[in-house]
């Protein structure tokens, strides 16, 4: 008779394939944002070498070089780096917790919250810079407050549906005031609707980076409960989970993603592809910080691609993510209908 295998030696080679593919994941995807930020820092207009940036860096003044590095291409595309980061953790909270791959910030509502507010700002009080940013978030809690009272539990379909109603108003709501504003005002409007890094400055990145590294650590403390409530409140609750933990994680999801629109627009669609781009490459595990990954690359790649590669204009990142984010849900509704009719 053979000797019956150990329990605990199986149940440790069963997790051990899952979280090498995690390690393997995060380092491609870490592989990745290095290579996309290296691209958009050192390539350009006016290029660099590797020495020449890091004795920069490190405080030598090189005519014309310093000012280009240090003041235009360094904070832009650190504070892609800190808005991708936030869009996509952000998004997949909002996915996974409402237990849903549409449910991201673009689609229930939030992102459209924090556009309304800054249009208002900008067409009706004339308001610009800080102010602007200010109402944005301000916008987005106020809307994601009001569709989570509205919408009933989380993890109710009711929550997405009222959220894409409130996106439907929002959007509405926009086009009217932009038809009555002064041409001045609709094009200072457009500009920030678009979503871009062209007004990246390092007070802007200190302030995103101060909010980042005051929201992440309270999310992670909150997410060692995600797996858990994607059973089902009842269920997870019964399992030990926190019954705040879902709506704790949905607010923090919210200031994240208000904060990165702030400080960049509302750039179409990261938060919506990071986390569903991450998860299919876990193995459909879900994976905050691989998804925070890959919004990073998300946005770098599309401001360089926007900035230098398309003819002799300069595209807004949130065009070229809007334009891939549309083919992108075309792809998950025929993904999600293909799994439920072969189930």
């Amino acid at each position: 008779m053979e000797p019956t295998a150990d329990p605990v030696a199986a149940v440790r080679r069963a997790r051990r394939g899952p979280r090498r593919r995690y390690l393997a994941v995060l380092g491609g995807l870490i592989v990745l944002a290095t290579a996309a930020f290296a691209v958009n820092v050192l390539l350009g207009d006016y290029t660099y070498t590797v020495p020449d940036f890091f004795r920069i860096l490190f405080g030598e003044q090189l005519p014309v070089a310093t000012y280009l590095l240090m003041e235009s291409k360094l904070p832009r595309a650190v504070l892609g780096i800190l808005v991708g980061l936030c869009f996509g953790i952000g998004g997949a909270v909002f996915q996974t917790t409402l237990r849903n791959p549409l449910a991201s910030p673009d689609v229930v509502g939030v992102t459209w919250g924090a556009s309304t507010a800054a249009v208002v700002a900008v067409i009706t009080f004339g308001l610009r810079g800080t102010a602007v940013s200010l109402a944005a978030i301000g916008g987005a809690v106020a809307v994601a407050l009001l569709i989570r009272s509205v919408g009933g539990n989380v993890g109710s379909h009711r929550i997405v549906l009222v959220g894409v109603a409130m996106t439907a108003a929002l959007a509405s709501f926009i086009e009217y005031l932009l038809s009555r504003a002064s041409i001045w005002d609709v094009q200072v409007a457009l500009q920030w609707l678009a979503g871009s890094l062209h007004a990246s400055d390092w007070p802007t990145v200190r302030a995103v980076a101060l909010s980042a590294a005051i929201l992440l650590p309270l999310l992670a403390v909150l997410s060692r409960s995600l797996r858990v409530t994607q059973l089902g409140d009842d269920l997870a609750t019964g399992l030990g989970a926190r019954r705040f933990a879902p709506d704790g994680m949905l607010l923090i999801a919210v200031l994240l993603v208000a904060v990165a629109v702030a400080a960049s627009g509302p750039i179409a669609f990261v938060a919506f592809m990071a986390g569903p781009t991450a998860r299919a490459l876990n193995g459909g595990r879900p994976t905050l910080l691989g998804a925070g990954l890959v919004g990073v690359v998300l946005v770098l790649s599309a401001d360089f691609v926007g900035h230098y590669l398309i003819g002799d204009i300069t595209v807004p990142v949130g065009v070229l993510t809007g334009a891939c984010g549309a083919p992108f849900m075309l792809w998950l509704l025929a993904r999600g209908t293909s799994s439920r009719s072969s189930s």
